[in-house]
C-alpha cells in the first residue's frame, strides 16, 4: 500500500487530494475484504479475489446508501491498486476487469465552482502516464475554460493555425462555429503557453502536415472527442466533482465566471459565438442573490434621494 501510495504521487504525479482519496478507497476495500473473507487479506489473497467479492463490496456501499458517484470512484481507485500489483508482478487479479463501473444519472452541463475548475486544471497535467498526452490534455481543457471553446472546435484547429498564432504571440484566434459563423476568440497567455507546452512534446507534430489537426491521438491519428471525455470523467472521479463536470461544463463555466465577475452579457455572447442573447442567458447561471445585490446597488431608481 504504502509504495503504491508514493507511485501516485511521485511516478503519475498525482495531487494530494487525488492520493488521499484513492488512499481512502482502498482502506474502505481492504477493510470491506478483512472483514468479508476473515481476515487481513495477503498479496495471494489479494489476487484470489473473484468478481463476486468484488460485486459484495460494491453491494455494501449500496447498503450504506453512499452515492454511486463515490462508489464509481472508489472503484477506479482499487482497479488503480490492482494495475500497480499486476505491473509489479507483485499480484494479478483479472477478475477486477470484469467488474462493472455503477451507471451514474445524466445531468444537465452545469458550471462549475473557481475552486473546482482550478482543481480540475491543476490535476489534468498528472492524470495521464506519458508526457505528451498530460500536456494535450491540458492543452484542451485550458483552451475549453480560457476561451470558452466547443470541444468541436477546440479539436478541429489545425496545425497551421496555432503554429501561426504561437510564431505571431497573437492574443486572439478566429473560431468557425455552428452554422459556419467566424468569432474572435482572446487568449489569455495560459492558454498560449499550455498550446506551446503540447506542440513541444508530441511526437507527431513535426510530421503533421499544415493542415492536419493540431490535437492528436496516441495512434497519431486525430483525437477524438471521446478520448477528452473519457479523461475529464476520470478527473472528476478521481477530485469527487459533480457529476455533471464534463468538457462542455467547462465552457459553461467560462461564461458563467465572467459574468459573475461582472462581464457584460453582449459580450460573452459574441465569445461563446451564441446567434441569440436568449440561448447564452440560459446558459449562464449566477446566483440570484448576487445579481439582486447588483441590480440595487447599480440601478438609478434603486438610489436613495437626498
Amino acid at each position: 500500500m504504502v509504495s503504491w501510495v508514493e507511485w501516485l504521487g511521485a511516478e503519475r504525479r498525482a495531487g494530494d487530494k487525488t492520493v488521499a482519496a484513492y488512499r481512502r478507497d482502498v482502506h474502505d476495500f481492504i477493510a470491506f475484504v478483512a472483514g468479508h473473507r476473515g481476515g487481513p487479506p495477503d498479496l495471494d489473497a489479494l489476487a484470489g479475489l473473484r468478481q463476486t467479492d468484488f460485486r459484495a463490496w460494491l453491494a455494501r456501499r449500496a447498503r450504506d446508501k453512499l452515492a454511486r458517484t463515490s462508489t464509481a470512484r472508489a472503484l477506479s481507485s482499487v482497479r488503480s491498486f490492482f494495475r500497480f500489483l499486476d505491473r509489479r508482478g507483485l499480484a494479478v487479479n483479472a477478475a477486477i476487469t470484469l467488474v462493472r463501473t455503477p451507471k451514474l444519472p445524466k445531468s444537465v452541463p452545469k458550471a462549475l465552482s473557481i475552486g473546482d475548475t482550478r482543481d480540475l486544471l491543476a490535476e489534468v497535467d498528472a492524470d495521464a502516464a506519458i508526457e505528451w498526452i498530460a500536456r494535450r490534455d491540458t492543452a484542451i481543457l485550458t483552451l475549453l475554460y480560457g476561451a470558452g471553446l466547443r470541444i468541436a472546435e477546440a479539436l478541429s484547429l489545425d496545425k497551421r493555425t496555432v503554429e501561426g498564432l504561437l510564431r505571431s504571440r497573437a492574443t486572439a484566434i478566429a473560431i468557425t462555429g455552428k452554422g459556419g459563423k467566424q468569432r474572435i476568440v482572446p487568449l489569455l497567455p495560459a492558454v498560449t503557453t499550455a498550446l506551446a507546452a503540447y506542440r513541444a512534446t508530441c511526437p507527431f507534430m513535426a510530421a503533421a502536415a499544415p493542415h492536419d489537426r493540431f490535437f492528436i491521438g496516441a495512434r497519431g491519428a486525430a483525437l477524438d472527442p471521446g478520448v477528452v471525455q473519457r479523461a475529464v470523467r476520470r478527473l472528476r472521479l478521481q477530485l469527487g466533482l459533480p457529476e455533471s463536470t464534463t468538457p462542455h461544463a467547462l465552457r459553461h463555466s467560462f461564461a458563467t465566471h465572467l459574468l459573475g465577475a461582472g462581464g457584460d452579457l453582449r459580450t460573452i455572447q459574441e465569445l461563446l459565438g451564441h446567434a441569440s442573447l436568449s440561448t447564452t442567458q440560459r446558459y449562464t447561471d449566477v446566483d440570484a442573490a448576487r445579481l439582486a445585490a447588483i441590480y440595487r446597488t447599480a440601478h438609478p431608481r434603486a438610489r436613495s434621494r437626498g
